[in-house]
């Protein structure tokens, strides 16, 4: 299955690397398909929203690529995607799981 939407109302992102292009091995920005848009990512962690008894849970480290420009977004702040989906792909005895979205933009 291929971009499949995500729900991450119960999270909280924070950025942990802050966005850049994203580029391929050679140094190309890589661009939407079948357009000439160039393509951005940024890494957030993303942690659980505390239950009502007060777990947390574990958090985990998404690079997630947008096809829209983040704008201004520093490290450290706290954002929201719109458009969130996630893949799964395989290569050469690989796998893991492609994280995209719309945009992002700072909440709060």
């Amino acid at each position: 299955m291929r971009n499949i939407p995500v729900n991450l109302g119960g999270f909280k992102l924070r950025v942990v690397e802050e966005p850049a292009l994203k580029v391929d091995q050679e140094g190309r920005v890589q661009t939407a398909y079948g357009t000439d848009d160039p393509l951005y990512t940024v890494a957030v962690f993303a942690k659980p929203v505390a239950t009502e008894d007060g777990y947390r849970g574990r958090g985990e480290e998404l690079k997630i690529t947008l096809s829209a420009n983040p704008g201004e977004v520093a490290e450290g702040d706290l954002v929201e995607l719109s458009g969130a989906t996630v893949s799964h792909w395989e290569r050469d005895g690989r796998s893991g799981l492609s994280w995209k979205a719309a945009s992002l933009k700072p909440v709060g």
